[in-house]
């Protein structure tokens, strides 16, 4: 969004430089939750679609399995960024696009840590958690030297500046979407719906053993334990709600939003998005 090719192409270079810092950052904050802009642009407040997302995907998630809500949600990004590459001039498609593949990824951000949370080996389940996190943030920097690539070699004259960025972000969710396709649903899921033999014939994919293996036996045995623990301390939703505000929780809760909210407030993202 900061292209000299980006501004001539969606008429913000006759405007004055405060009014197009605005806009764009409205098109940044569609990604973010709880984001309200006020400005001359007839989309007068925009929202994000990552605050949506996220929430949308865990009953998706716990209905329709983890698969299939990982599938959906790389599909909604790859519909929101070709929204966006088709927009022409047309700002109004970038803030659909935006919202749109916010969604995706919003959603992307919650199911994909649970998948494999329940799919790893207890011994790794945190290293890789952890690596996902990395590779996330990481992406913000990848996206800041793609546009500074973009800029220093790709003629200013051309749309070709600014749409190869945008679409340079459709490869991971491409990959998602294909690397998804061949992944098998999560046993654990299967196990929470009384599928046991679905979910051991997976954990014997996935382990590369024998169901009569010590390990599937023990792995097993855990997780029918855990989902009966579940059964029999099942709660209305109400009462696990109120489990947010217990001591301790909250605590953990409040540090986690401080975190997410001062991390916006800075603009360190508005910087590196745009």
């Amino acid at each position: 969004m900061a292209l000299n090719s980006f501004i001539r192409d969606f008429g913000m270079d006759g405007i004055a430089k405060t009014n197009r810092d605005t806009i764009q950052g409205n098109i940044v904050s569609t990604f973010q939750a709880g984001t309200l802009c006020f400005y001359t642009h007839p989309i007068h407040l925009t929202r994000s679609g990552c605050f949506f997302g996220a929430l949308t995907a865990f009953p998706f998630a716990e209905r329709i399995g983890r698969k299939k809500t990982m599938m959906i949600a790389s599909t909604v990004f790859l519909l929101g960024g070709t929204l966006m590459n088709a927009s022409q001039g047309n700002l109004d498609m970038i803030y659909g696009g935006r919202a749109v593949a916010g969604l995706g990824i919003g959603a992307s951000s919650m199911v994909v840590p649970v998948y494999i949370s329940e799919t790893a080996p207890p011994s790794i389940r945190g290293r890789l958690i952890g690596i996902f996190e990395i590779a996330s943030q990481g992406g913000g920097m990848v996206g800041f030297w793609i546009n500074y690539a973009a800029d220093r070699t790709i003629n200013v004259e051309g749309q070709a500046q600014w749409t190869i960025p945008l679409a340079i972000q459709l490869i991971p969710g491409i990959l998602l979407l294909l690397g998804v396709t061949w992944c098998p649903e999560s046993p654990r899921y299967l196990a929470k719906k009384d599928d046991f033999e679905g979910a051991e014939k997976i954990l014997e994919r996935i382990r590369g053993l024998d169901s009569s293996h010590a390990y599937i036996r023990r792995e097993m045995s855990e997780i029918r334990a855990q989902i009966e623990e579940r059964s029999a301390n099942r709660q209305g939703k109400k009462a696990q709600f109120m489990k947010l505000f217990q001591k301790g929780v909250r605590n953990r809760m409040a540090v986690g939003l401080a975190l997410m909210f001062l991390q916006s407030f800075t603009g360190v993202r508005l910087s590196i998005c745009s």
